[in-house]
C-alpha cells in the first residue's frame, strides 16, 4: 500500500491534479444516486428524471465549480482552513444550481434531495482530502518520533503555531498553558488549555520535551518570570520572534527559536528620544574610533539611522574594519574606512581635517582583563595614551564634540585595564578643565551582552560542547546592558554634555554569573550538575583570575551624582588632579613605553592617581 501511495505521490504536479478530478468526477455522479437511493430507501431508483445523461453534468458540473474555486490547485498536504471554505463555497453553489434546476423544471428533484446532496458532498470533500494527507505524512513521516511541545499562550500566535506543528514532521503540541483563568479547562484545536501551575505537574506525565513560549508582544520582565517558573522543570524552552516579526500575521514553524540571554534580564528599554539621538549626529561628519568592535560597530549601525553627513570608521584590525564597512555599505550613507592606530595623533588630526570631522565616539580599547594585566604595556598604550592622543587631536582640529566610551572597571579598579581606562577620564577630566572649543563627556557602564568580552559567548560554545562551564567564583556579579540598548544611550548621553560630565548609564541589576551560567543551561534543555553530580552540565569554579573583582561599581563617590532628563543616565561629578599635573603623568607614562619597559614604575604611577588600584 505505501509503495502505491509513493508512486501517486512521485508523480508530477499536473498528474496528480488529473487523478483528483478523475477521482470526483467518478464520485459525484455515486452521491448524487445515493441521496435518491437513501431518500426511497431501495436500490432501484429514477435520479433527475427529465434530464438525460444526468451524471455527466452532475460530474462536469462539479468538478468544473471546485476548479474555479482553486481546490485541484491547492496541495492536499497543506490541508488548511482556506481549504475547507472553498470546499463550503462550492458545495453552496451546487446546492443553489439543484434548488434552480427544480425550479426551472428542467429535472424532477424533490426538496431534500439538494440539502443531502449538499452534505454528502462536503462530508466527502472533506474527508477524502484527510484521509489522502494522513497517508501521505504517514507514509513519508520520519522515523524519529516527534518532539511533544507545550503552547505557552493560548491567542492567535498560539493557533496559528498549534496548526503549524500539527502539519509539521519534527514536532507534536500535546497541549496549551495560559494565565487566563477563563481559558483554562477548555479546548483549542483540540488541544486542552492547562494552568501554569497544573502544566507544571502534567510535563513530566506527557512526555514534554519543550515548552514554546507564543507571546509575541510580553515584556521580558514578564518573560523572565514564566522562564524562571520551569527552572525545576527538565524542559527546553522556546520562543516565536517579537510582534514587530511577525507582521505577515502567519506563524511558521522555521520561526521557532531558542530563547534570547537578553530576555533574562528582564529589563524593557527605554524609547530613546530621538532630539538627543540626533542633535551630533544628524547632517554632520561623524567619526568612531575602534569602530570594527562590539560597542564601535553598534556605536555605527545606529549612527546611519539618523542620517549624517558621513561617517569616518577608524580601525586597527583590517577584518574588523573589513566587516562593518560591507555591512554598512547599503546604507545611502557616505562611509569612509581607516586603518590606522589611535595611538597615531598626526593620522588622526590629518583624518579629522581631511574629512572635517564634528563629532567622535572614542570607543577604541583594549577589554580583556587577563590579556591587559599579562601585557600592560600595550593596555596602558593603547587606552591610555591612545585616548589622550584622541582627544588631544579632537582639540587641535576643533571636532564640535568628543565621547569617551569607558567602564565600570574604572571605577576603583583592581586591574591594569580598568586603571588604563581611569587614566583616559582623568586626561579627558582635565583636558575639559581647560575650557577647549571641543565639548568632552565620557560615558561609563558595565558589561554588555553579545561582546566579543562577555561571558555569554563562552558560556554558549561551553554548553554545546557538553560542558563544563566555567565561572571564576560563586559570588561574582557583573552588571548587563544589551549592545543596541548601551549604544543608543551613549548617544543620548553624549548629547547631553557640557564639557567634563561623566554620565553613568543605568544598567539595572547586578546578575550573579553563576545565576547567569545556571539559567542558560537550562534554557539550551539541560539540568546544571548539583553537588550530588546529578545532572547534565556541571558548572567549575576557576577561582578569580588576576585583577578580577568579585563585583563592580559604576560610582567612585555615590554623594555626586544628579539624575538627568534621561530615566536610564546619570550623571557624576568625580575629582581630577589639575590638568598641568596630568599631563606630567602622561609623559611619564610615555616615556615608560619608549625609553625603559618596566611595568612595575607603570603600575605605581597608575597606583598614584587611580583611586582604589594597589598593586
Amino acid at each position: 500500500m505505501k509503495d502505491f501511495i509513493r508512486s501517486i505521490a512521485s508523480l508530477p504536479r499536473r498528474q496528480k491534479q488529473v487523478v483528483l478530478v478523475i477521482m470526483d468526477m467518478c464520485m459525484l455522479p455515486l452521491m448524487m444516486w445515493l441521496v435518491y437511493a437513501i431518500r426511497l430507501a431501495r436500490p432501484n431508483v429514477t435520479v433527475m428524471q427529465g434530464l438525460e445523461a444526468w451524471f455527466i453534468y452532475v460530474a462536469i458540473f462539479g468538478v468544473s465549480v471546485f476548479a474555479l474555486l482553486g481546490i485541484y490547485r491547492a496541495i492536499v498536504r497543506s490541508f488548511n482552513e482556506d481549504y475547507l471554505l472553498r470546499i463550503s463555497i462550492g458545495t453552496f453553489v451546487q446546492i443553489v444550481a439543484l434548488y434552480t434546476i427544480k425550479k426551472l423544471d428542467v429535472a424532477f428533484i424533490p426538496m431534500s434531495i439538494p440539502l443531502m446532496y449538499g452534505f454528502m458532498l462536503f462530508s466527502y470533500m472533506w474527508w477524502s482530502r484527510a484521509v489522502i494527507r494522513y497517508a501521505t505524512l504517514k507514509t513519508f513521516a520520519k522515523k524519529q518520533s516527534r518532539k511533544r511541545v507545550a503552547i505557552y499562550g493560548a491567542g492567535l500566535a498560539g493557533q496559528q503555531i498549534a496548526a503549524a506543528l500539527n502539519r509539521s514532521d519534527d514536532y507534536l503540541p500535546v497541549c496549551f498553558i495560559d494565565d487566563k483563568r477563563s481559558l483554562q479547562g477548555q479546548s483549542l484545536s483540540g488541544l486542552k488549555i492547562y494552568s501554569p501551575k497544573k502544566a507544571q505537574a502534567k510535563l513530566g506525565k506527557f512526555g514534554i520535551e519543550e515548552v514554546l513560549l507564543a507571546m509575541p508582544s510580553v515584556g521580558r520582565a514578564r518573560k523572565k518570570e514564566i522562564i524562571e517558573s520551569f527552572d525545576t522543570a527538565d524542559v527546553k524552552i522556546m520562543e516565536l520572534p517579537g510582534v514587530t516579526q511577525l507582521v505577515d500575521g502567519k506563524v511558521k514553524v522555521s520561526d521557532i527559536r531558542e530563547v534570547d540571554i537578553i530576555d533574562l534580564l528582564g529589563r524593557d528599554p527605554v524609547p530613546p528620544k530621538p532630539e538627543l539621538l540626533e542633535k551630533n549626529i544628524k547632517n554632520k561628519v561623524v567619526m568612531v574610533t575602534g569602530a570594527g568592535g562590539s560597542i564601535g560597530s553598534e556605536l555605527c549601525r545606529q549612527i546611519v539611522k539618523h542620517q549624517p553627513k558621513m561617517l569616518v570608521l577608524f580601525e586597527m584590525s583590517e577584518f574588523a574594519l573589513y566587516s562593518i564597512d560591507r555591512e554598512l555599505q547599503a546604507s545611502d550613507i557616505q562611509i569612509i574606512s581607516v586603518l590606522g592606530s589611535v595611538t597615531n595623533q598626526q593620522k588622526l588630526e590629518r583624518i579629522i581635517q581631511e574629512y572635517k570631522v564634528q563629532t567622535i565616539y572614542h570607543a577604541a580599547a583594549y577589554k580583556h582583563v587577563p590579556l591587559v594585566e599579562a601585557n600592560p604595556f600595550e593596555g596602558i598604550y593603547n587606552t591610555s595614551i591612545g585616548t589622550q592622543r584622541s582627544v588631544d587631536a579632537a582639540v587641535a582640529q576643533g571636532v564640535e564634540t568628543f565621547v569617551l566610551i569607558s567602564t565600570d572597571k574604572a571605577v576603583r579598579p583592581t586591574n591594569v585595564m580598568g586603571a588604563s581606562k581611569r587614566m583616559a577620564e582623568l586626561y579627558c577630566q582635565g583636558l575639559a578643565s581647560t575650557n577647549p572649543k571641543t565639548q568632552i563627556s565620557i560615558v561609563r557602564f558595565g558589561n554588555v551582552l553579545g561582546s566579543s568580552g562577555s561571558v555569554v559567548p563562552l558560556f554558549k560554545k561551553q554548553i554545546e560542547q557538553g560542558g563544563p562551564v566555567t565561572v571564576t567564583h560563586p559570588e561574582v556579579t557583573r552588571y548587563f546592558m544589551t549592545i543596541p540598548e548601551a549604544a543608543q544611550l551613549v548617544i543620548q548621553a553624549g548629547a547631553m554634555g557640557t564639557g567634563g560630565d561623566v554620565f553613568l548609564l543605568d544598567m539595572g541589576e547586578s546578575v550573579k554569573i553563576v545565576d547567569l551560567a545556571r539559567q542558560m543551561i537550562r534554557l539550551s534543555g539541560f539540568r546544571p550538575m548539583d553537588e550530588n553530580g546529578v545532572g547534565d552540565i556541571e558548572i567549575q569554579f576557576t577561582g578569580l583570575r588576576p585583577g578580577e573583582k568579585l563585583y563592580e561599581e559604576l560610582l567612585i563617590d555615590q554623594k555626586d551624582v544628579q539624575l538627568t532628563n534621561h530615566e536610564r543616565i546619570l550623571k557624576s561629578y568625580d575629582k581630577c588632579p589639575q590638568f598641568i599635573e596630568i599631563k606630567k603623568v602622561f609623559l611619564s607614562l610615555q616615556q615608560c613605553n619608549t625609553e625603559f619597559f618596566d611595568p612595575l614604575v607603570m603600575k605605581e604611577i597608575l597606583a598614584a592617581y587611580v583611586e582604589g588600584y594597589f598593586i
